[in-house]
């Protein structure tokens, strides 16, 4: 058992006790992380004067050689050290002699797991920067090419309005960028450095705290030291930012599910995202959406886990923070998972356009702007409604649509009807004539276009 902590105790600790303790087996994913953190610990206590160059020169080229052996295979994180702090450590100290009992000068594990921590963390913030902006590069393209697809337009469920596929991937592109500046935002907080906090009261070693944070690509050195070593509130919001990806992609995979029912038929997912049926040779099922539609729950799982765990916490470090690792390695795996498959089956889904403007047609989706031509002609609005209500109740009982109706048939609801009134109901019209900011109509939906890329424009420059 490879321990750092060995001095004050006489006796061997139980071996439940130190797998039950143990991090090693999770907490070796961030090595790199380590080894950073300590080539920059180096730096500073060398030019602290606290390491001699020579001294510090070894440690930096051991650190180095340790992570490309790791990274090759060559060397193989194993079980017998408590955590990744103690493996790199000693087997530092292992290759290169006493200059590797200094490198822990000035620094506790507890700042060194928070760094580690953080490290990893932005890394992963970014990556799922990165993911999203994929993902709103492909709806912005389908919207592009879908400024014309027709489709009906739900509440409740049921149709309501006309609207174009375009218009409706618009509405979760503006989810997905909402999340894109939530990790934005993650970030700045979070980029304050805690090496140098030590154990929780800083040390008594004259540290430059600033330029370790400096090498690090950190704002500048965490305020306070107590907060520094406690603070997992980083991990709780990157968890409810990947909670609220996930139900973002989880209400547009329930929709998609539905869309690729036999009922609907609006689209069809590509063979590449589809599976079958070990009985039913018919089938082609949406398992990726469905997947990621069940995986929410355990990303959601995991911030109510960290939650839990940190608010009984007296300050600073206490043991319980070891439990923020697993859950949000997971959280992390799975939402970045489910982004990167999300977008390839949207980028292979071909749509049924003309199954979806027929569908717009059947479900009265234009009864609206029968009520508003109406109006236009001197109609009382409660008056056209329930002109229109009647219009709308006639067609199904007769099982056809608004647009189908006779000029005799109209004018048997009302007198206003006229000629002009099947122009005014079509989905052309209908979707066009709406062209407040934010409406389906095509010059709302070229502007939305248009600030959607100038977003991911500026997204790249950060």
């Amino acid at each position: 058992m490879a321990q750092l902590w060995g001095g004050r105790f006489t006796g061997e600790t139980d071996a439940l006790v130190y797998r039950f303790n143990a991090s090693i087996s999770f907490d070796q994913i961030f090595f790199e992380e380590d080894i950073a953190g300590s080539i920059a610990h180096t730096a500073m206590l060398a030019k602290q004067n606290l390491l001699t160059r020579a001294e510090a020169d070894a440690i930096t080229q051991g650190l180095t050689a340790i992570r490309e052996d790791v990274k090759s295979g060559k060397l193989a994180i194993t079980e017998e050290y408590e955590d990744i702090h103690s493996f790199v450590e000693a087997v530092l100290t292992e290759r290169i002699g006493e200059a590797g009992k200094k490198l822990h000068t000035g620094r506790s594990r507890n700042d060194q797991v928070a760094l580690d921590m953080k490290l990893y963390t932005r890394k992963r913030v970014q990556e799922t920067k990165t993911l999203l902006r994929a993902l709103l590069e492909t709806l912005l393209s389908m919207m592009e090419e879908h400024l014309d697809t027709y489709m009906p337009g739900f509440t409740h469920l049921q149709k309501a309005q006309p609207v174009t596929l375009a218009h409706h991937l618009g509405a979760y592109f503006e989810m997905f960028k909402r999340d894109v500046q939530r990790m934005q935002d993650i970030c700045v907080r979070m980029n304050y450095c805690p090496l140098g906090s030590g154990a929780l009261a800083g040390t008594t070693y004259p540290l430059d705290r600033a330029y370790t944070a400096q090498l690090l690509g950190f704002t500048g050195p965490a305020a306070n030291s107590m907060d520094a070593v406690s603070d997992r509130d980083y991990l709780i919001e990157y968890l409810s930012a990947a909670s609220t990806i996930m139900m973002h992609l989880s209400r547009f995979s329930e929709e998609i599910i539905l869309w690729n029912s036999n009922e609907y038929g609006f689209v069809e997912i590509d063979d590449a995202f589809s599976t079958g049926s070990s009985i039913m040779p018919q089938k082609k099922n949406p398992d990726i959406a469905e997947l990621v539609r069940g995986k929410t729950g355990r990303v959601y799982g995991a911030l109510m886990s960290l939650l839990t765990t940190m608010k009984g916490l007296p300050l600073a470090y206490n043991k319980d923070m070891q439990e923020d690792k697993e859950l949000t390695f997971d959280a992390m795996d799975t939402v970045t998972g489910c982004l990167s498959l999300f977008t390839g089956m949207l980028r292979t889904m071909r749509f049924h356009k003309e199954v979806m403007a027929e569908s717009a047609m059947k479900g009265f989706t234009n009864a609206t702007d029968a009520a508003d031509y109406l109006v236009s002609k001197g109609v009382p609005f409660r008056d056209a409604h329930r002109l229109t209500g009647q219009l709308v109740l006639y067609c199904i009982g007769k099982e056809t649509s608004i647009d189908a109706l006779t000029l005799e048939e109209l004018q048997a609801v009302s007198p206003v009807f006229e000629a002009d009134l099947y122009d005014a109901v079509s989905l052309r019209t209908c979707v066009e004539k709406r062209l407040t900011a934010g409406a389906p109509g095509r010059k709302a939906m070229e502007e939305a276009i248009q600030a959607g890329r100038a977003f991911l424009e500026q997204e790249q420059k950060r």
